[in-house]
């Protein structure tokens, strides 16, 4: 496997074991769905969202795992128990690894196999897009933990 791959790999799960941390640190798990304010998303929901938009984009479309998202799902679920969400986690790392580890280093420079924002771009700069998706919203996770575990903030 490519260095590259394996480092796009390794930041993945590296990460989706933060996402299973921060999920084990609500203090109740009513707390992963809360909202409050303007933060109209929940930790659950953009749990879900990362796990659908890494299995389709990286199982589905770069490994053929034949993986079906329901985008519009992953806002509208609430109240899934936590060991659900880290269930999903952990098929979503499945997911990534099994994809990335088939992933042959040609096809890193050919256009991502799906138009997505409606620009081509390469695989490699998708991937690497996919990373700072990941990281964007489990940066909101953890502040959405803190925040509304100490309502002062």
């Amino acid at each position: 496997m490519n260095s590259f791959i394996q480092s796009i790999q390794k930041i993945i799960e590296r990460d989706l074991i933060v996402l299973e941390k921060e999920l084990t640190f609500y203090s109740s798990e009513d707390l992963i769905w809360a909202v409050r304010g303007d933060i109209k998303n929940s930790a659950g929901n953009l749990s879900l969202h990362l796990c659908g938009n890494l299995q389709h984009y990286i199982g589905a479309v770069l490994g053929n795992s034949g993986y079906t998202r329901n985008r519009d799902n992953e806002f509208a679920a609430h109240g899934m128990p936590r060991i659900e969400l880290l269930n999903e986690i952990g098929k979503t790392k499945n997911s990534v690894a099994l994809a990335l580890g088939s992933l042959q280093q040609n096809v890193l420079s050919m256009p991502f196999p799906e138009e997505v924002f409606k620009v081509p771009m390469t695989t490699e700069y998708f991937l690497i897009h996919l990373i700072a998706h990941l990281g964007y919203h489990l940066g909101q996770i953890n502040y959405h933990r803190r925040m509304i575990q100490n309502p002062s903030i």
